[in-house]
């Protein structure tokens, strides 16, 4: 059976960051759909029908009456959408599909790589998990250029202090030597992720970003540490 194509109207448009947008998708009335957090939607613009983007989800399942998504200034698409859409504008939506789903089974422990705008779908992973009080364990290792390219870090950190089983955790590659940060500087390699990989057989991992960020993790996780296909999970956005 067909998915029923719906015109959605941006209820909110929030700039997360100067590049970074996050629209609120409101349901029309009568509408509703079975979901899964991870899941992605395709949205296009009433004008431009034949050009169309996929975009993860960063609401979960849990969220109800409207789909959210964050969007970076990329592309054609990703910069009108953030450069031009504001709440009261129309776009026709193609219902989630998606198979980049979180395991949340008691034993496991959830690893999401990520890079720039492939946190998104993380949000929503650890929203459903916290507001379900899931004991799944669930850490975030993302890669930024710098302190200013963090996508939802309020957000992040008090997810944090709500969930004890959820670690967010990130690395930037581009601060200057005079940069305060205290954090890890330096890209994702695999001594970082080995050391919060303790127990491998009770570990997903989630790879979310460029070709190159979810290649070589794919790389780490099937070829160095052997685990099976089951255990690495991937969306990549070019």
């Amino acid at each position: 059976m067909p998915k029923q194509i719906v015109e959605m109207q941006v209820e909110l448009a929030t700039m997360d960051l100067p590049d970074t947008k996050t629209l609120r998708l409101k349901w029309p009335d009568g509408y509703d759909t079975d979901f899964k957090t991870g899941q992605f939607i395709t949205v296009y613009f009433p004008d431009t029908p034949s050009y169309k983007r996929a975009y993860s989800l960063s609401s979960c399942a849990l969220d109800r009456g409207f789909f959210e998504i964050t969007i970076k200034r990329d592309g054609k698409m990703g910069t009108r959408l953030v450069d031009w859409v504001k709440a009261g504008d129309k776009l026709w939506v193609i219902p989630p599909v998606g198979k980049f789903l979180p395991v949340y089974e008691p034993n496991k422990h959830l690893i999401c790589i990520a890079g720039g705008s492939g946190v998104t779908p993380f949000r929503a992973f650890v929203r459903e998990a916290t507001r379900r009080q899931l004991p799944t364990k669930i850490t975030i290792l993302y890669t930024v250029k710098t302190t200013n390219d963090i996508i939802f870090n309020e957000e992040f950190r008090k997810l944090e202090q709500e969930n004890p089983n959820f670690k967010f955790l990130v690395t930037c590659t581009r601060l200057g030597a005079d940069d305060p940060w205290l954090g890890r500087r330096g890209r994702i390699d695999s001594a970082w992720v080995r050391e919060h990989a303790t127990d491998l057989s009770n570990t997903v991992f989630y790879a979310c970003g460029s070709t190159a960020l979810v290649e070589s993790t794919e790389k780490l996780v099937l070829e160095e540490m052997k685990l099976p296909k089951e255990q690495m999970k991937t969306e990549k956005w070019g």
